[in-house]
């Protein structure tokens, strides 16, 4: 493929192209965010994809239109989820998410707001798509270029999320349930906000529920709960 208007002649993949646009972090409460995502949905998805094909991207670039410079043409979700592709490429960890090269796009795009949430409600589309001119909306590229199924937008501030589906090309505002919690039905699972304390922080973190309602634990705190079971049989777990 040519693309003389940037001089490209073929398609970078993840090898080739910026792993960072250089931001930071905006807090500390983002990082274990990811993690609690993460660590609370393996079981679930090792489950759902008994093959191990899938992958979990924090924070991490997809590439989805060639520019100049190229992280212009790359959004970075900071939590996301993509099913059926293979955990590697190449035998190769990904430095970044290049659609030109794997197709799938991710099944659910997660946006923690640190500022107004302004920026991930930006429905601004590009100027040009081929010069990569002018800024482009999150919004936008989630719905329209990308086509995202599920977009979600986490407020901790304001102990909220807001859940879009795209329905018809466009996105529709998931209704809650009455356990104040957002179907997410081609996972059978639900996001919602739980307030508690995680590592060294009392917050309202985003988590995961089943559709029954009961909250997906983290491995710690499977085996905490493990542990009380015993004690309430009368077993020191710490004796084992």
């Amino acid at each position: 493929m040519v693309q003389s208007e940037l001089g490209i002649t073929s398609l970078p993949d993840h090898t080739q192209l910026p792993e960072s646009d250089g931001t930071f972090v905006k807090n500390f409460q983002e990082h274990p965010q990811s993690i609690l995502l993460t660590d609370s949905i393996k079981s679930t998805l090792d489950k759902l994809h008994p093959d191990g094909r899938y992958a979990i991207g924090q924070d991490c670039g997809i590439y989805w239109r060639l520019t100049e410079p190229p992280e212009r043409g790359a959004v970075a979700p900071d939590w996301f989820y993509v099913p059926n592709v293979k955990p590697l490429v190449n035998g190769e960890v990904r430095r970044s998410y290049v659609l030109w090269q794997e197709y799938i796009a991710p099944l659910i795009v997660l946006e923690f707001v640190s500022g107004s949430g302004s920026e991930e409600r930006d429905r601004t589309p590009p100027a040009s798509v081929v010069n990569g001119d002018g800024k482009v909306g999150k919004f936008w590229v989630y719905e329209q270029a990308i086509r995202v199924p599920y977009y979600g937008i986490y407020e901790v501030k304001k102990a909220s999320v807001e859940l879009y589906h795209l329905v018809d090309n466009c996105y529709q505002p998931v209704t809650a349930n009455e356990r104040g919690h957002y179907p997410i039905s081609p996972l059978n699972v639900e996001l919602g906000i739980w307030q508690g304390r995680y590592g060294n922080m009392e917050l309202p973190w985003l988590r995961w529920w089943d559709n029954e309602g009961n909250l997906l634990l983290t491995g710690e705190e499977r085996a905490e709960k493990l542990a009380e079971r015993l004690r309430e049989l009368g077993v020191n777990p710490d004796e084992l």
